[in-house]
């Protein structure tokens, strides 16, 4: 557990309030973020790629490494959108990573500069496109000729050039749930190795077009070095060859999928990953872009939920709490294993016992843990469900009518509600009943008692 998530007198914190404090605020389930575990992530991210201090070159002594010589990190948006979570990434000099029209204008809305941002994604629209151009954006990661295509098409109707970076596909085994792999062949994701040189040559042809740099992104909640050591050196020696073809190369995106301790997962070796890349990449002088996301925000969040009734049976027992599937997906959709922390304390001599962990929906699949053990757990208590900053609010539906729950950041001792959770009204306000359907029946006129 990230350590802005303690116990303190029994009690679970979040930084330096009770979460029992903020339940009593704003009701059940919530997520709750903390501002300090977003912070961390993002410094120790950026601390494995920090240069070397050059020596002092002015009379007070200072010594500094241009900007230019860091690489850009482009916290990916899809982990957590929220404006204020991308406005505190900003803050600390984060661009974006962006997959759709949406989260450009949540990233703009948040003060990323369009210079630090990239449009990645398999299916841009011509819309999209044409919000990327409008923007000018750092770079837009191209996944196939068809967009290449049409992207230089509208680049060139509006006079304007657009940077490009071709994501090849490494066809390599990432070594993760098959739902979040990208980078193998039979994957929608990216264009082949063997016809990279292909496309690059027609990018640096085509009108409107700027071919920059190569992108690569194999997949998410990687743990092992391996598979990224193998992505990475095709993608340097496809850097060689291309120049060597007299194209010029000046980017490089390695994209993200670094992975976070959920449960046995072992300990992600940052340092390890950041001399891999500059053993392959500083000898090719190119400038870097990373696309980190769950790294950045899955430890800083808990979804916190209360228990609505234990329901005893003869062969199991079932903890059914007021969250659902449609507030945190990842277990149902991955099989996705998260902690479940009581907001207070056992007592040490309490005993577990395995049960159950669902939720309300009308699905067997709404179910958080199989035969986990738990601690005596009874109607009302508060648990949380910890590393659920990164897609868990952002996949949220209201299927079964369940209103969206609120997103809450803590800094410190203080703590705001950055999302709120909707009414019933609003949420039927989006519906809407045509003319033609008339006027409901009264119910006596059904022939209904």
């Amino acid at each position: 557990m990230s350590e802005p998530f303690a116990y303190r007198d029994g009690e679970l914190y979040a930084e330096g309030v009770a979460v029992a404090e903020i339940a009593a605020a704003v009701g059940t389930p919530f997520y709750l973020y903390s501002a300090a575990a977003f912070v961390g992530q993002y410094r120790r991210f950026a601390a494995a790629f920090a240069p070397a201090p050059r020596a002092p070159t002015d009379p007070l002594g200072r010594a500094g490494t241009p900007k230019a010589e860091r690489p850009l990190i482009c916290y990916a948006v899809k982990a957590n959108s929220n404006l204020a979570v991308l406005r505190l990434f900003a803050g600390l000099g984060a661009g974006a990573d962006v997959v759709s029209e949406g989260e450009l204008r949540r990233a703009l809305a948040a003060g990323v500069p369009p210079q630090r941002i990239v449009f990645s994604g398999v299916g841009k629209t011509p819309a999209e496109l044409e919000a990327a151009l409008a923007a000018d954006i750092h770079q837009i990661n191209v996944e196939s000729v068809p967009e290449l295509s049409r992207l230089s098409a509208l680049a060139a109707a509006r006079n304007r050039t657009a940077p490009v970076a071709i994501r090849v596909n490494p066809d390599i085994d990432a070594g993760t749930h098959a739902k979040i792999a990208t980078g193998k062949k039979e994957n929608k994701f990216g264009i082949a190795l063997d016809r990279a040189v292909e496309v690059y040559r027609l990018a640096a042809a085509l009108p409107g077009i700027a071919a920059k740099g190569l992108a690569v992104h194999i997949g998410s909640q990687l743990v092992e070095l391996e598979p990224f050591r193998r992505a990475f050196g095709r993608i340097a020696e496809l850097v060689v060859e291309l120049r060597a073809r007299g194209f010029p190369v000046e980017r490089v995106d390695l994209g993200g999928g670094i992975g976070i301790r959920y449960h046995s997962e072992p300990e992600f070796d940052l340092d390890r990953y950041a001399r891999l890349v500059r053993d392959l990449f500083a000898p090719l002088d190119v400038a870097l872009a990373f696309e980190p996301g769950r790294f950045l925000a899955g430890p800083a969040g808990l979804l916190v939920a209360r228990i609505v009734t234990v329901k005893e049976e003869a062969q199991r027992r079932f903890v059914i709490v007021d969250a659902a599937m449609n507030d945190l997906i990842r277990p149902a959709l991955y099989d996705a294993w998260h902690e479940v922390l009581p907001i207070r304390r056992p007592a040490r001599e309490a005993a577990p016992a395995p049960a159950d962990l669902v939720g309300p929906v009308c699905e067997s699949g709404d179910t958080f843990a199989f035969d986990r053990e738990l601690p005596p757990l009874s109607e009302g208590d508060l648990i949380a469900f910890a590393a659920a900053g990164a897609y868990g609010a952002v996949m949220s539906s209201t299927y079964n009518s369940r209103l969206l729950v609120p997103e809450i950041l803590v800094s410190g001792e203080r703590f705001a509600v950055i999302r709120k959770r909707p009414s019933y009204e609003s949420l039927l306000s989006l519906d809407s009943v045509p003319d033609w359907l008339g006027e409901p029946v009264a119910a006596g006129e059904r022939g209904i008692a």
